[in-house]
């Protein structure tokens, strides 16, 4: 994904940052995954998965 793409694009929830994670979006604040489809991210709610706890930590690991 573009980096200046990735900039522009925020959590729809909270409007927080997102941190990309192979094919997902990551949102720390919403504790929630996007999914990205055929390079496309999809942020929706709806179509979000909550992130596990050992997610959360590998984001807060991430963030550093």
């Amino acid at each position: 994904m573009d980096k200046r793409l990735l900039d522009m694009l925020v959590c729809p929830v909270t409007k927080g940052k997102l941190v990309l994670n192979e094919n997902e979006l990551w949102s720390s604040s919403a504790s929630l995954a996007y999914p990205i489809r055929d390079d496309i991210p999809v942020l929706l709610e709806s179509e979000a998965r909550p992130l596990s706890s050992e997610e959360i930590e590998t984001l807060k690991r991430l963030k550093k």
